[in-house]
């Protein structure tokens, strides 16, 4: 029987809760590093660790209380100057926040957590008596450590070998690089030695990850959008009964032409009315992106202190709202980004001063609303990637051919750093391993029906941007054709339309292509990739951006733009559908996963400029012998 039988609601309030008021703590406490002795700071620390306490006794969670007990009198003597903030003791009390953290997810199976390590709560009293000893057995225990234990084991980045490509480092200066056990070396090179020592990892009890199917599927949604909601059905119900009476009239023979109009005018009148009751709705899945942003502060701070770096995370646009079932699946892959940015982007201070730069690295992390997508971007003035270098190492490792390299822009070169096979999982750093490699990364994005892009400037830093569709639930679609058979692709990845004619069709590497404003792109017909027989040669092409390339998608003809509301097909899916739609004339419309279209299909080898002569021909020109 649960430990918490019959207190299920109180259990899963005070959790929602308490998420909340300990990632705010542990952002005051990186405020607090920068500004010491700021009253105010402490007060609010020591308040939301407090409310954490008092919710904690409540529901007799003892060794939660135990825990948050000592660490909220470290606060309490930190408010009465009775202790001065060092970074020691920053690092024993976000070790604590840690521990507290792991016991929630104890709580979130309904199970009373396990006392936290001896160890730590004997420094926290040595602490208390202002003997503040060096943690035993490591310092703070990074946020991005609990989220990424316990995960399954995925492809990982050869970080090393990424960073040397990024760096435009040799394969002789690689090679006599010695691999240290810590994040000491950064491009081959000592971090700075007047930095403060990184502290080891503790070993708080790992956390118990919640599985996707647990997690809490509840959302808090503002009263006045409720009442919006309310009242939208109410005059739903009125338009209704309107039409009701009218279509009794009409049966009983009324059909002249003030009951006509009226009729016009109601059924105008329901139409609007619902299009504003499933805006309404949308609305209630939406989120502050602020939500998800509020821990990154964190993890930012606790793996730059482990690399003796000097960084700053800045963020902005958390107001921007989000579809809520969006935020859980964005964690891990805007986690992993800032861990490479920390990592691998940002120059130790003795790098970035020898380079001009303040030793103090910037990573921004902002989001905005943009028509009907979200961008997330994440950007730093690190070191940049090397466009050139990254395409050699592709070639070198056997994914892209030297042709294929040669008809690459700088942009789609730094799209390959997406592809599975330029990372290994033989060399990881400690700090990096984590099992989520950036093809994972993108992966992940894309199953959100969302997209994601490099820029890099040697020398001036990195960005990623990511684009998202507001919600989930209806994704804007283009309607393509073969023959009288519609499909839907999202409309996220079209660039443009425009028509195939075959005299500027020109053939390269054996497959049929298009110059496209100075770029080489291949002619995918639909039918090949749906490996369907070719019985024509297609009319139009749909210029589809996938992460790391474009292409031409082959169709007959196009049936305009849907906002389509996607179901799901539970018991089958055939490889490269995504879902299905029904359109306002009733016909079942599949939507096409253009990504996995791509990726499973022999047709994403193209076709030669002479099949599309063949096929352009009339069909009995096609039957004569050659």
């Amino acid at each position: 029987m649960s430990d918490f039988a019959g207190m299920q609601d109180l259990l899963q309030d005070f959790l929602v809760e308490a998420e909340d008021l300990l990632s705010g703590v542990d952002n005051r406490l990186v405020e607090l590093e920068k500004n010491p002795h700021d009253k105010n700071l402490l007060n609010e620390i020591f308040r939301g660790f407090h409310t954490i306490k008092g919710g904690a006794g409540f529901l007799g969670a003892n060794e939660l209380v135990t825990l948050c007990h000592l660490t909220e009198n470290l606060f309490d003597k930190l408010r009465n100057d009775e202790l001065s903030l060092t970074p020691s003791l920053m690092d024993l009390i976000l070790e604590a926040t840690a521990a507290v953290r792991d016991m929630f997810s104890y709580l979130e199976r309904s199970v009373q957590p396990p006392p936290a390590e001896e160890s730590l709560l004997e420094r926290l009293r040595a602490a208390l008596a202002g003997k503040l000893p060096e943690p035993a057995g490591g310092g703070t225990k990074s946020q991005a450590d609990a989220v990424d234990s316990g995960k399954d084991g995925g492809s990982e980045p050869d970080w090393e070998l990424l960073h040397q490509v990024v760096a435009g480092e040799t394969a002789n200066e690689s090679k006599a690089t010695p691999k240290p056990d810590d994040a000491k070396a950064h491009d081959g090179k000592a971090e700075a030695k007047a930095a403060p020592p990184a502290p080891k990892r503790a070993s708080v009890p790992a956390p118990v990850r919640r599985p996707a199917e647990n997690r809490d599927q509840g959302i808090r949604i503002e009263t006045s959008r409720l009442d919006q909601v309310l009242n939208l059905a109410g005059e739903i119900g009125l338009t209704k009964n309107r039409l009701t009476a009218l279509r009794s009239d009409i049966l009983a023979g009324k059909t002249d032409p003030d009951t006509l109009h009226a009729l016009d005018v109601s059924v105008n009148q329901l139409d609007l009315l619902v299009s504003d009751l499933q805006n309404a709705v949308m609305k209630t899945r939406m989120q502050p992106i602020g939500r998800l942003f509020q821990k990154y502060p964190r993890i930012a701070r606790d793996l730059a202190r482990q690399l003796g770096k000097q960084i700053e995370l800045v963020i902005s646009g958390e107001e921007t709202e989000i579809d809520k079932t969006m935020i859980d699946d964005l964690s891990d892959p805007l986690i992993h980004l800032i861990r490479n940015a920390v990592d691998h982007g940002i120059e130790s201070p003795e790098e970035r001063i020898a380079a001009g730069k303040k030793p103090e690295g910037t990573i921004q992390l902002s989001a905005k609303q943009e028509g009907d997508h979200i961008l997330i971007i994440i950007a730093d003035d690190g070191k940049g990637m090397s466009a050139e270098k990254i395409r050699a190492k592709a070639v070198e490792k056997g994914l892209i051919s030297a042709d294929e390299a040669n008809g690459l822009d700088d942009r789609q070169s730094l799209n390959l750093i997406f592809l599975p096979g330029f990372s290994t999982a033989e060399k990881v750093s400690d700090v990096s391993g984590r099992g989520v490699g950036m093809d994972v990364v993108r992966t992940n994005i894309t199953k959100l029906n969302g997209t994601i892009d490099v820029q890099s400037e040697p020398g001036r830093g990195t960005t990623f941007i990511i684009s998202l569709p507001l919600t989930l639930a209806i994704l804007p679609v283009l309607l393509v054709r073969l023959g009288e058979q519609p499909f839907a692709v999202p409309l996220s990845m079209v660039r443009e339309i425009l028509p195939i004619h075959l005299d500027e069709v020109r053939e390269v590497g054996g497959r049929s292509t298009l110059v496209v404003r100075g770029e080489v792109l291949p002619i995918l017909p639909l039918s090949l990739l749906l490996n369907w027989p070719m019985t024509r040669s297609p009319n139009y092409g749909v210029l589809m951006q996938m992460a790391e390339f474009s292409f031409i998608l082959g169709i007959d003809s196009f049936a305009g733009r849907e906002d389509a509301v996607i179901k799901s097909l539970e018991d089958f899916r055939p490889k490269g559908v995504a879902g299905v739609t029904i359109l306002s004339n009733g016909q079942i419309v599949l939507i096409l996963d253009m990504k996995e279209l791509f990726e499973t299909s022999t047709g994403r080898q193209g076709v030669s400029k002479k099949e599309l002569e063949k096929y352009a021909q009339p069909p009995e020109a096609v039957m004569q012998p050659a």
